[in-house]
């Protein structure tokens, strides 16, 4: 991975230079621990979510399917920073099939800085699923560092949630029907004490989540690609019937791409 080079340094929601964000406009690489501080989570308490996505120059969120064609070196190490920071990593059932998740696993890079925070080794990932169509035989459900919780509604079936709690997932009953409500998932983790919560998507969760009201910070890299076709956006589903403001937190800049993140200004 080259450089990142920082093209305004990471700020605060409010506009000002971070205090603990490199400084000069040089080409050396960033440390993990300087991204970490440029990506922290706000100090002020209370949960905070936020969304970590791609999307090509045409609005593309996938090529062939994955995020992963899109990507990049330097994608991958915000995307490993941001999940050594969070508490919970939030994540679609069908973006966990697609993308073949896996357990999150404990980093030493990250290990001081969560023990500090009052951290576990590494995030739980909480996979969003109505129906619990899920193969609790995978690893990420039945060896995971950190128990996998699955979020459902109040009518899941029986047996798929005794499948479930048979593989050792905690099952959190996020909504009425077949459905999870983003607002109550984002409470219920948080009563849990996962108050630094990250969605990675897919675009119908993350749809979900701004149509809510419930999304605070979005990062989004911006890859120097065209690939037309029909590939999803980074957010789908219904439109909300007022656009929401999001402020630029922060950006950097490395071989064309632009990783970017955006606060939602608060009332």
């Amino acid at each position: 991975m080259r450089s990142l080079f920082p093209v305004t340094h990471p700020t605060s929601a409010t506009g000002r230079a971070a205090d603990n964000a490199p400084t000069g406009q040089d080409d050396r690489e960033w440390t993990l621990d300087e991204l970490a501080d440029a990506y922290a989570y706000p100090a002020s308490g209370g949960s905070w979510l936020r969304a970590n996505m791609v999307s090509t120059l045409d609005g593309a969120a996938q090529h062939d399917g994955r995020s992963q064609g899109i990507s990049c070196a330097s994608d991958m190490r915000i995307f490993g920073t941001l999940r050594g920071l969070a508490d919970v990593v939030i994540a679609g059932a069908e973006t966990v099939r697609s993308e073949g998740y896996r357990p999150a696993r404990a980093r030493d890079v990250f290990a001081a800085r969560r023990e500090a925070a009052g951290q576990g080794p590494a995030p739980a990932i909480a996979v969003v699923s109505g129906s619990l169509d899920l193969d609790f035989s995978l690893p990420l459900y039945a060896a995971p560092l950190v128990p996998t919780l699955v979020l459902t509604g109040a009518d899941a079936t029986a047996d798929r949630l005794r499948a479930a709690r048979e593989a050792g997932v905690e099952v959190v009953v996020a909504g009425e029907g077949t459905r999870v409500d983003p607002a109550r998932a984002v409470a219920e983790l948080a009563a849990r004490g996962l108050d630094r919560q990250l969605t990675e998507g897919g675009p119908r969760l993350l749809g979900q989540f701004v149509a809510a009201g419930v999304l605070d910070e979005l990062c989004l890299t911006v890859a120097p690609l065209l690939t037309a076709g029909d590939a999803q956006r980074i957010a789908g589903g219904p439109p909300v019937a007022v656009p929401e403001r999001f402020a630029l937190a922060s950006l950097l800049e490395e071989e064309g791409f632009l990783f970017t993140r955006y606060r939602r200004i608060r009332s």
